[in-house]
């Protein structure tokens, strides 16, 4: 008897030992099935264990696995796009360090803030975001126009050696001989512009359409003439230059003048010569990735 009880016992355990196995196998690869179909290619693999610490540990794993597969981004999240330069790239104008704590920690801090303040809205463009900033509030106007301006000012600039080759187009050096005189007056003007005397603080200044001329435009913290009430009319933007201390600190401490003249050397005149061309054919402001 004692012989059968034990021997019956050793078959239960082994038939719940098969069993266990058996649907652990189920749900691995279920969950295999589930995750091969996700965007993100994912490889479990299981120790060949029983007991209540394996249990425990799949279940959590299992869950955490599942939970992630089941939420969905956020329809509107904004991101921060890929420069299309290395980090480097714009040296020795524009260093390293600051390109990348700039590209990787302010820009992403504007777009964790703007997805933030716009989290359970209709999913709306950056760009189309900008003209009834002021309106939507601070959230809004300092992290969606911290968004688009960055956005904007990293696709403007190229290698010290391509922005060398890049060439104003045929109309937009009629436009700016006509608004400003030539294009070396122009580069005075926005220096002058974007000098702490006159652009006092944070901000940036502008080089935009408005109606058949080009006009030059300083704005302070994260605005832009896109956003109506900043100024007069709304204007669309063609070259923007970033003057906040995080820009260029790190290279030129307090000389900004140095930093606002040396830019011209990465500036992709190719890139701005295409931003003019689209705001004077759509009247619209140009469309930023991210």
């Amino acid at each position: 008897n004692t012989k059968n009880a034990k021997s019956s016992k050793s078959k239960s355990t082994s038939a719940s030992t098969y069993q266990y196995t058996s649907t652990m196998t189920k749900l691995s690869l279920a969950l295999s099935a589930v995750l091969v179909g996700s965007a993100s290619a994912f490889s479990m693999t299981m120790k060949a264990e029983t007991g209540a610490t394996f249990r425990r540990d799949f279940l959590q794993k299992g869950a955490a696995i599942a939970t992630a597969v089941a939420i969905p981004a956020a329809a509107n999240a904004y991101a921060v796009p890929d420069l299309l330069y290395p980090f480097e790239a714009l040296e020795p104008f524009i260093d390293a360090p600051t390109m990348k704590i700039h590209h990787d920690k302010h820009h992403a801090t504007y777009v964790a803030n703007i997805n933030k303040a716009t989290e359970g809205k209709d999913e709306v463009d950056i760009l189309e975001l900008q003209l009834n900033a002021l309106e939507a509030g601070p959230a809004v106007r300092n992290n969606g126009g911290g968004h688009y301006n960055h956005a904007f000012f990293w696709d403007e600039m190229a290698p010290p050696d391509q922005a060398a080759k890049s060439k104003v187009s045929a109309d937009l050096e009629k436009a700016i001989n006509k608004s400003f005189g030539s294009l070396d007056e122009m580069k005075a003007a926005f220096e002058a512009r974007a000098a702490p005397g006159a652009l006092f603080g944070s901000g940036w200044v502008w080089i935009c359409v408005s109606g058949d001329e080009l006009k030059l435009v300083g704005t302070p913290n994260q605005d832009n003439p896109l956003m109506k009430g900043v100024t007069d009319d709304v204007m669309f933007p063609i070259l923007g230059l970033d003057v906040w201390e995080h820009a260029y600190y790190l290279k030129y401490q307090n000389r900004r003048p140095e930093y606002i003249s040396n830019w011209w050397n990465v500036v992709n005149w190719d890139k701005v010569s295409e931003n003019f061309a689209y705001v004077t054919e759509k009247k619209a402001g140009v469309p930023v990735r991210g």
